[in-house]
């Protein structure tokens, strides 16, 4: 499965409908620190096609990186990963612990 871009709330939402089970990365196009996370989260996207694997850019949608930090009570951070299952986060980072290994490590023990 490729990697999706999010942009609204409406695509967001569909997620929930079409996988139990997804991943989540707020990206920022202007952070250093963003654009290494957004390399390690598609390589991980590009060596793992049974993930669903989605991102934002937060510059271009701010109000969806907000409700998303809002309905899940997660502090907004980019670059963000979050993992989705049955509608819950079951677990969330930033910066600079968004890489391959902990991405992969943490598939493997959900």
């Amino acid at each position: 499965m490729a990697l999706g871009k999010i942009q609204d709330s409406n695509e967001f939402n569909e997620l929930f409908s079409k996988h139990d089970m997804f991943l989540f990365l707020k990206n920022s196009t202007t952070c250093p620190i963003s654009h290494g996370a957004f390399t390690e989260y598609k390589r991980f996207a590009d060596e793992h096609d049974e993930v669903p694997t989605y991102y934002l850019n937060v510059q271009d949608s701010r109000e969806l990186s907000n409700k998303i930090s809002e309905e899940f009570g997660i502090k907004h951070e980019s670059p963000q990963a979050l993992l989705f299952k049955s509608k819950e986060v079951l677990w969330h980072d930033s910066h600079h612990s968004i890489t391959y290994n902990t991405l992969t490590e943490q598939l493997r023990t959900k």
